[in-house]
């Protein structure tokens, strides 16, 4: 027979249980930042407060801060210190653009992604990054880079994509910067699938002539850029090796960030990266041919 202590003990430890087997059921995120030529203290709040809202997700942060950064803490805590193993983790969201990672850090990310032990999510200027890693290229597909880094994709108003090779054409840029369209190109994408054939985005970096080794692509959606006069990728995806990695342009401050179509697809193109699957609704909010802000 209980004792009412035993009985609150008993209950104690189911509750614990319960709690424990929630948080174990969720796909667990690494969101680096630090470093960025974007103010990254403001836009990984939105991104950590948009993946833990669906419910799906656990997020630490980890800081990879230098020189006077180091001086000037972000607005999240970080809850992991830098660098961290990438074991206790299903996938890494990069919103960072700075100084090289430690080779320990690179060689984890490598091997883990390769096979498929961890995803990979790419937000805006984290495609900035790291020119010289030979890997991460691969990974990433198509970053910001100058013309003669590698190939770029271009898409007519069919869908049809269209390799330009290295040398030829502009070096990366975003020439046009305002209101657009985001035109999806593969409804059937876990990513994209149910979101409406076009969707209106806010003011934001329309980022063109991305380059690298554009292998492995799968175009999810893209913009027409009054600056180029045709449509560039805007997320996408890249197989590298087992590994899933979803990448967008997309995001260049909080006002694009703040876009309930912006906030969906990262976080669907999270639970991807992680598991291959999506699980999560469209939500009420998603923009059609009005743009659709979270406060």
């Amino acid at each position: 027979m209980f004792t009412n202590l035993g009985r609150f003990a008993l209950f104690a430890g189911l509750l614990l249980v319960g709690q424990n087997s929630s948080a174990a059921d969720k796909i667990r995120v690494l969101l680096v930042d630090g470093q960025n030529n974007h103010n990254w203290r403001a836009t990984s709040p939105i991104i950590k407060k948009s993946l833990e809202s669906t419910g799906k997700f656990t997020v630490d942060v980890t800081s990879n801060l230098s020189g006077k950064e180091a001086d000037k803490p972000g607005s999240i805590t970080p809850t992991v210190p830098f660098p961290v193993s990438l074991e206790n983790y299903d996938v890494l969201v990069s919103n960072y653009n700075g100084a090289s990672w430690p080779k320990s850090f690179n060689d984890d990310l490598e091997g883990r992604l390769r096979d498929g032990k961890i995803g990979l999510v790419i937000v805006h200027a984290a495609n900035n990054a790291f020119g010289g890693w030979k890997e991460w290229n691969q990974m990433i597909g198509m970053g910001w880079r100058d013309k003669a880094f590698g190939a770029r994709v271009k898409v007519d108003d069919s869908g049809k994509a269209e390799i330009i090779e290295k040398g030829k054409g502009d070096s990366t840029g975003h020439r046009y910067t305002g209101e657009f369209t985001v035109v999806v190109r593969d409804g059937e994408h876990p990513v994209t699938k149910g979101m409406p054939k076009e969707w209106a985005h806010p003011r934001d970096e329309l980022y063109d002539n991305l380059r690298g080794p554009a292998e492995n692509l799968n175009i999810l959606a893209t913009s027409y850029s009054p600056g180029t006069k045709t449509h560039e990728p805007m997320i996408f995806t890249i197989s590298y090796g087992k590994g899933r990695v979803f990448h967008t342009p997309l995001g260049h401050d909080l006002g694009a960030m703040n876009c309930a179509g912006f906030q969906t697809t990262v976080e669907r193109g999270t639970e991807w990266a992680a598991t291959g699957k999506v699980t999560q609704d469209l939500p009420k909010d998603f923009p059609g041919e009005k743009v659709s802000i979270r406060k």
